[in-house]
């Protein structure tokens, strides 16, 4: 048994964030992609960084109790291997090593109740802070999500909420408009709708954050933006 990753049993003690240095760690990389990684001269980029710093910050110096819930794979975490594989080599090593140490007690997971036949095999998310923990939060929520090699994820909104991805491994695109490579970030304001593609050989691994009201956090409606007859219609 590793003194690294104490285990998480139903019954015994309740164990607190900073008794868990691998959880511990991955917040702390968390917090230097979001301080130390380039604004591109962003106004808007560089106040969102600092609202999650500030949030990561208060939510570190409480100390938290951990929640974890049992872990759960999905068809895409077969490529999870792959892509810190790839994150191990590209600009963001840090925050791959120490998910790397927890990679065992992810819950990944859709987020809709009714995800296409299609999308079920080439996507998930797992969340690592946030209303559903295991790091409890209430106004922010940190992640990652997995997508498959030659992905797309549909047009889709979040309203009330503000995110951004960082990438960790392979490339990926949103609403065709540019390539992002690791170490790159995108935002995207509240109820702004966007595309997501993947590059064609390597599957691709993004770290997230949003930031809303409590309330759309814990239920954030995701939903896409039409029917699959009518997204085919409009070439997404």
């Amino acid at each position: 048994m590793s003194e690294m990753n104490p285990p998480f049993t139903a019954g015994i003690e309740t164990l607190r964030l900073q008794e868990c240095p691998s959880w511990y760690y991955l917040l702390r990389e968390f917090d230097t992609l979001y301080r130390h990684g380039s604004a591109g001269g962003s106004r808007l980029i560089r106040a969102h960084r600092k609202r999650v710093r500030d949030g990561l910050s208060l939510i570190i110096d409480a100390n938290p109790e951990l929640s974890l819930r049992p872990a759960e794979a999905k068809p895409v975490t077969a490529h999870l291997y792959r892509a810190l594989d790839l994150g191990e080599r590209g600009a963001v090593q840090g925050v791959t090593r120490a998910l790397s140490r927890v990679k065992d007690q992810l819950t990944w997971e859709y987020g809709y109740q009714k995800v296409p036949k299609a999308l079920a095999r080439k996507y998930a998310y797992c969340e690592i802070l946030g209303p559903r923990g295991p790091v409890r939060a209430e106004k922010l929520v940190l992640g990652f999500v997995l997508f498959a090699p030659n992905t797309t994820y549909p047009q889709h909104s979040h309203d009330e909420i503000e995110e951004s991805y960082i990438s960790v491994a392979g490339s990926w695109s949103e609403n065709d408009a540019a390539v992002h490579a690791p170490g790159s970030l995108i935002l995207n304001r509240p109820g702004l709708e966007h595309r997501i593609t993947t590059g064609e050989l390597d599957p691709c691994l993004l770290a997230y954050a949003w930031i809303g009201p409590e309330e759309r956090l814990v239920s954030p409606g995701m939903k896409l933006s039409a029917t699959r007859k009518a997204r085919v219609a409009r070439g997404i």
